[in-house]
This record gives C-alpha cells, sequence and structure tokens, in this order.
C-alpha cells in the first residue's frame, strides 16, 4: 500500500442502499465519514452520490478518488461471497488497495486472493478472524477500575451498535472519557479495532470479552460502551450474549428494543416479555462479582411516525419506571444522564 492513510473505497455491490444487507457501508457512512472516498456499487448510474459520496462502477473509475483500503460494505446469506465478487476482490488487489472483510467467508484463507496480494504488497484483513490467544476470563474485567456500559436487546438487529456509538458522541461531547467497545464487524471497521466474537469459540466468549474492555481502558476509556451482540431472549444467538455479560462485567445496561415488536424474530414462539421484566432478567443474570442493572432504554421508532415516537418513548417510561429515549431521532442526553451517575 502506497500509503498508511485510511481512504476506504466502501464494495457495497447491489447493496449500497440496502439498509439490512449494507448495514456495515451505512454504519461506517454514518459513524467513519472522514475515512470514505468512494462507494462502489455497479447497479447505480452514473454519475450517482450517496450520503455526499461519489457511486463508482468499477475499482478503476475509483482511482481518482486516491482510496488505499478497499472495504467489503455487504452482508449475505450466509457470510460469502456472491461469485461475481471474486473480480471485484481481485481488481481491488491488483490496484494495490489493502482489503478489509467482515463476512465469514475469509479471504486470508483463499490461496490464489493471497498469492495475489504478496504480488501486489497489500494487506488481506478478514474483521471475523479471532485473535490468536484467546482464552477464559483471568479476573481483570473486575479490576481494571473502568466504569463498563453494556447494550443489550429484545431481539437481534434492532441497534445495538448504533445505540452504543451515540452514547459514545454524547458522552465525549460533555468531556467524558468515553471509549467505544467493538465486538462485530460493522463496529470493527468503524472503529479500527476490536473482536468479533460471533466468531470466537463459545468456551473463549467471555474471556475476549474481557481482552477487548482491557483493551478499551489500554486506549484511555474510563466510560466503555460495550456494543452488544444477539439478545438473552433468542433461541439461535442467546450464547453470545451471555458470554459478552460475564466476560465484560457492565456494570450498567442499556436496554434497545424496536417500537411496537412483540415476538422475536416476529415469531409468535418466542414472545418478548414486558421491558420492565426483561430488564429483571439481565439483572438476574449478571456476573454475581458484578452486579448489574438496566439504567435506561433505547426505543427504535424508525417505523413511527414523530408524534407516534414520543407517545412510544412517554409510553415505554411509564411502564418500566426507566428513562427512555431514541438517541437516533432525538439524541442521547437522556440516556446518557441515566448513566452518568455509574461514573462515580
Amino acid at each position: 500500500m502506497a500509503s498508511n492513510e485510511r481512504r476506504l473505497l466502501i464494495l457495497a455491490e447491489g447493496r449500497s442502499a440496502d439498509p439490512h444487507y449494507g448495514k456495515t457501508a451505512r454504519g461506517v457512512i454514518r459513524y467513519r465519514p472522514e475515512d470514505i472516498v468512494a462507494i462502489l456499487d455497479t447497479e447505480r448510474a452514473d454519475g450517482d452520490t450517496q450520503d455526499g459520496f461519489p457511486v463508482v462502477r468499477s475499482v478503476e473509475e475509483a482511482q481518482q478518488y486516491g482510496p488505499t483500503i478497499a472495504l467489503v460494505g455487504v452482508a449475505t446469506q450466509g457470510g460469502r461471497f456472491p461469485p461475481k465478487w471474486r473480480d471485484l476482490l481481485k481488481d481491488s488487489i491488483r490496484a494495490g488497495l489493502d482489503l478489509e472483510n467482515g463476512l465469514h467467508e475469509f479471504v486470508s484463507d483463499d490461496a490464489e486472493l493471497v498469492e495475489l496480494a504478496r504480488e501486489h504488497g497489500v494487506e488481506l484483513r478478514d474483521l471475523r478472524k479471532a485473535p490468536p490467544g484467546l482464552n477464559v476470563p483471568t479476573g481483570a474485567n473486575l479490576t481494571h477500575g473502568a466504569t463498563v456500559l453494556l447494550t443489550v436487546g429484545s431481539d437481534c438487529a434492532i441497534g445495538k451498535m448504533t445505540v452504543s456509538l451515540e452514547l459514545d458522541r454524547e458522552a465525549r461531547s460533555r468531556g467524558i472519557k468515553s471509549e467505544f467497545v467493538p465486538t462485530g464487524q460493522t463496529g470493527m471497521a468503524i472503529a479500527g479495532w476490536g473482536i468479533s466474537v460471533d466468531a470466537v469459540v463459545s468456551d473463549f466468549i467471555a474471556g475476549a470479552a474481557e481482552r477487548l474492555v482491557v483493551e478499551g481502558v489500554g486506549r484511555g476509556g474510563e466510560l466503555l460502551l460495550v456494543e452488544g451482540q444477539g439478545s438473552i431472549l433468542h433461541p439461535f444467538y442467546s450464547g453470545v450474549t451471555l458470554g459478552l455479560i460475564h466476560g465484560s462485567a457492565p456494570h450498567g445496561y442499556v436496554l434497545c428494543h424496536k417500537a411496537g415488536q412483540l415476538f422475536v424474530e416476529d415469531d409468535e414462539r418466542f414472545p418478548i416479555p414486558p421491558l420492565g421484566e426483561l430488564a429483571d432478567l439481565h439483572a438476574r443474570m449478571s456476573l454475581l462479582a458484578r452486579p448489574a442493572t438496566v439504567r435506561a432504554i433505547a426505543l427504535n421508532t424508525r417505523e413511527l411516525d414523530e408524534a407516534a415516537a414520543r407517545r412510544a418513548v412517554e409510553e415505554t417510561e411509564a411502564d418500566t419506571g426507566l428513562p427512555t429515549d431514541d438517541p437516533v431521532r432525538f439524541g442521547a442526553g437522556k440516556l446518557v444522564d441515566a448513566i452518568e451517575p455509574l461514573l462515580g
């Protein structure tokens, strides 16, 4: 790579405008726009822009903007590359771009891509590949001295990462030495560090979470905002949530919920209990050596108009007795007010 400067070409082929499958691209656009130079999507028209960034139709066209890294900005079914992506990855490597990939299919295990990267002097980085040496917690999660706040949810994909980042922004604006702690590939692409805990051997998830909070302290964090994963209610992904709870040993939680949602994955077999009960469940499941409670509720109101969103916030607050707000729509001030007493 010709420069150490982080200048991203986001590879968002076919998904640049997709809020679900394009979530990595969208997350970086919202929270690290200063790193982006262009977005690649061949299905967009010539001259298109997105959020102020040029949309290009080839790696060659992107060169005029001086990228140094090609970031895979999509999530795909099963976490694998569609066949037509192979040429796109090769084009990026041949152009001298380092490659950052958050899918489950690792580019650094692909012999052809590895050899091509060697020829062109670029790095292949798989964000979901677990680092070596992970183990169970050592107890450092209880002695590091920082205050840890973990986002948890009534379901998956309802905004736990986004809430953590909004809380971090608000805390920093108040002069708090806050650090966002990324635990998934999109958070890692935004922050530039972390561990994707969904790819860690289950025995070592808590150890990975401990390593992350200790690193967050080393980065200067006095308030650590740990990105949540999964949901304790989810029939598939509850294990990663419990590992994060016990490994990060939070002093408190922010509970994330999509307004109006009644069932996990909209499956009537898995009802979401009243949010007050769900808050109590998280308190009971906390590490015995570090009791913790839900301090506030972050409500995702994206499907409501503004008046309905404000009513949902007020009703949730009245029902649970917990400070509630939509930090994306209305700001994170009320939620940070609720967690600030944890800082002592």
